[in-house]
């Protein structure tokens, strides 16, 4: 390991969980033999995205409540759920039947911001209050209320034959401590620390102080436990791209090659009114990706990733991927699988 480096305390994986339009279950189907290959390797966590409007996982807390059923000791989370399409109350009813469903295991994680296209989406969504949602960290702070137990109405009681809680029901212990905050800008990290919950880094972060991409990162991991009321002890997780090629044929080594070849420009320099930095997809051995790692300013101050799965690739190239990932790279970062 190292000198500077932490060895790797939990490894996860991310997926997007694509599936064809003609033939959605197979997709899903596809992203829970995923998860329970995980479980199997010995991976700590399985996240999957969300999408709405596209061919991806439309309702992770849905597929994450049966992967819950279909697993025993993984850790399931959401990176993450995009809160501008959500109702706080409703959402905090469904992540705490689901982590009580899997015996403690959800860790979701959210993020804040207008819905994606939101001008073409918002008649359908917010019909008679389009104008005046709000969209910011306050919506946040709603669901992390009624998670962590906070009263969500004045009434409570019994009423005819029915009884009436004040606050959400279910209540899950432990749920409020395992709430993720998705974010890739200074500010965000702060608010998360703030407000004690866990940091998503993954790929995409805002160029504020730096056009370096590991920089920032390690700016936005430092601010947030310079917030947090745990300080270096707060849980923070990477999520960068990784592909590694030990037993993958000529085939996926050309295809992982390609794909990021072909991304790689829009690595040099900041994109875009917003300023995004990407992080450059690692492809190659997985002793060649460790040491890329290694040298990544950031990714020594974290024990903890979730490496994303690339969004494009076939059910066998995710395989291939995540047996390289338990079996070689994750002991290379000082990693060993859970019994």
């Amino acid at each position: 390991m190292p000198l500077g480096s932490r060895p790797l305390r939990k490894l996860g994986f991310l997926t997007i969980g694509l599936f064809d339009g003609a033939d959605p279950r197979r997709g899903h189907e596809s992203t829970l033999e995923i998860i329970e290959l995980g479980e199997r390797l010995g991976f700590d966590s399985a996240w999957v995205r969300h999408r709405h409007l596209q061919y991806g996982i439309s309702s992770p807390v849905a597929v994450l409540a049966a992967a819950s059923q279909r697993t025993r000791r993984i850790e399931l989370g959401t990176a993450v759920i995009p809160l501008g399409w959500e109702n706080p109350l409703r959402l905090a009813e469904d992540l705490a039947t689901v982590d009580l469903l899997s015996g403690g295991r959800l860790n979701p994680g959210v993020s804040v911001g207008p819905p994606m296209h939101y001008d073409r989406v918002k008649d359908a969504l917010y019909p008679d209050t389009a104008d005046a949602e709000d969209f910011g960290h306050e919506r946040v702070r709603r669901l992390l209320d009624f998670v962590r137990g906070e009263p969500a109405t004045g009434f409570s009681g019994t009423e005819g034959f029915e009884v009436f809680s004040d606050r959400v029901q279910p209540q899950s212990p432990g749920l409020g401590r395992r709430m993720w905050y998705g974010g890739g800008s200074l500010r965000s990290a702060r608010w998360a620390g703030e407000h004690g919950m866990n940091l998503l880094t993954s790929s995409v972060v805002k160029a504020e102080e730096s056009e370096d991409f590991a920089e920032i990162q390690l700016s936005h991991v430092r601010a947030f436990r310079a917030r947090h009321p745990e300080g270096e002890r707060a849980r923070v997780s990477q999520g960068l791209v990784v592909v590694p090629t030990d037993s993958a044929t000529d085939g996926q080594r050309e295809k992982y090659t390609r794909f990021a070849r072909q991304r790689l420009p829009r690595t040099t320099a900041p994109q875009g009114p917003a300023r995004l930095m990407f992080a450059p997809d690692l492809v190659g051995s997985s002793a060649e990706i460790a040491e890329r790692l290694h040298d990544h300013a950031a990714f020594r101050e974290i024990d903890e990733v979730a490496f994303a799965l690339p969004f494009t690739f076939e059910h066998e190239d995710y395989v291939q991927i995540l047996t390289d990932i338990a079996t070689r790279l994750g002991p290379a970062l000082g990693w060993s699988p859970a019994p």
